[in-house]
């Protein structure tokens, strides 16, 4: 059975002090204190290191030395922008295409609206279509650095739901789908309409090759 690529899973792999080191920073506000911001979400990637070193998944053990560390762009407060969510009432059905050549059913929630370096721009959030938990947003997308500076198959980012509607697209929080690690797992392909035609130089970024 092929495994899941959502960062749901990810949860089940940190340890207890990594989890909590991940509940201080990943809180979705805008970062008011930059420095504080930084080094919050430091703790965060070294946290989610570390456990990527313990365990056997989601990097196998053969390529933790090519993997690990993982390797992201320099931190930025300004790819942290504030989102309006325009719900899809209708909750349409989207059969999103896999790593493993699968269809995964999913529902749209709603497009998140906002601007980056001065332009306007909309991602469409998903769920599950059997989810029963709404409270976690699926935001998977591709940029201009697709393929070259990151995975080839896009990035994801997860939002948790928001009773305002105002949330924040953190792209500093963007990471690859397990399925760059083990093509074990099954991971959804962005759509079409989350293709963003921009590069967005945030979050995990390919590791340079060793010399």
């Amino acid at each position: 059975m092929r495994r899941l690529g959502l960062v749901t899973s990810f949860a089940v792999l940190i340890t207890v002090t990594g989890l909590a080191v991940l509940a201080s920073a990943c809180g979705h506000r805008p970062p008011d204190e930059p420095k504080n911001y930084v080094a919050d979400l430091a703790a965060a990637r070294a946290a989610k290191d570390a456990a990527f070193e313990h365990d056997a998944e989601p990097v196998p053990d053969n390529r933790k030395k090519e993997l690990l560390p993982l390797a992201y762009f320099a931190i930025d407060p300004a790819y942290a922008v504030p989102a309006e969510l325009k719900l899809d009432r209708a909750r349409e059905p989207v059969k999103m295409p896999t790593s493993t050549g699968q269809v995964r059913d999913m529902r749209r929630v709603g497009r998140l609206e906002f601007t980056l370096k001065e332009q306007h721009f909309a991602l469409t959030a998903f769920i599950e279509a059997g989810a029963t938990d709404v409270n976690r947003l699926f935001v998977p997308f591709t940029d201009l650095t697709t393929g070259t500076e990151t995975y080839a198959a896009g990035r994801y980012l997860d939002l948790d739901r928001s009773v305002s509607g105002v949330y924040v697209v953190d792209f500093n929080r963007a990471y690859h789908p397990f399925c760059y690690f083990s093509p074990t797992y099954d991971c959804p392909f962005p759509p079409a309409e989350n293709r963003l035609k921009i590069p967005i130089r945030a979050g995990e970024k390919l590791k340079a090759p060793a010399r």
